[in-house]
């Protein structure tokens, strides 16, 4: 397997540091901790993304290619609208069908009319979408999807205050 490149190793905490700016011109009472809490989720978005778009690139993937992929996977019947990709991908329409053009051209999803809308139509995996998708989580897997250095209480710990703060957005009922 290829080495994941790493990411540029900074000398400071740079999220500290704005942490500490932010109390400096706005005051201790300020949001500073939950301004840091949200840019720590998203830098760790990022640098998960990150390595796991090089990892998907093994396999000529993008990370949001992959994630279409197992979108229709797991799906009951192995197909969704466009429209159902974009919502649960939390994509654009635009970009949700930019996504499946591209399985399509290579031959990992085909686009096939919706009976019920004839403008419409599903993206269906093909076995050769399968089998990518399969190849690329054998990768993410034996990479611990980037938090291996998460022991399994932190893992329910870090799930149930991202579960909180999802609930707190209204993302699903709970």
């Amino acid at each position: 397997m290829l080495p994941v490149s790493e990411p540029v190793r900074l000398p400071f905490d740079p999220i500290e540091r704005a942490r500490e700016l932010w109390v400096q011109r706005w005051g201790a009472g300020s949001r500073a901790d939950a301004m840091a809490s949200a840019t720590s989720v998203m830098r760790v978005q990022q640098l998960l993304l990150a390595r796991f778009d090089t990892i998907a690139g093994r396999h000529g993937l993008t990370f949001a290619r992959y994630e279409a992929l197992v979108l229709l996977a797991f799906s009951r019947e192995q197909r969704l609208s466009m429209s159902r990709i974009g919502e649960r991908l939390m994509v654009h329409p635009t970009s949700a069908t930019n996504i499946v053009q591209r399985l399509v051209a290579q031959g990992l999803v085909e686009r096939v009319p919706n009976p019920a809308d004839r403008r419409g139509a599903f993206a269906v995996i093909t076995a050769e979408g399968l089998a990518a998708m399969e190849a690329v989580t054998v990768d993410l897997e034996e990479a611990d999807f980037g938090l291996g250095m998460l022991g399994a209480d932190e893992h329910a710990a870090l799930f149930s205050v991202l579960r909180e703060v999802r609930v707190g957005a209204r993302d699903f009922l709970p």
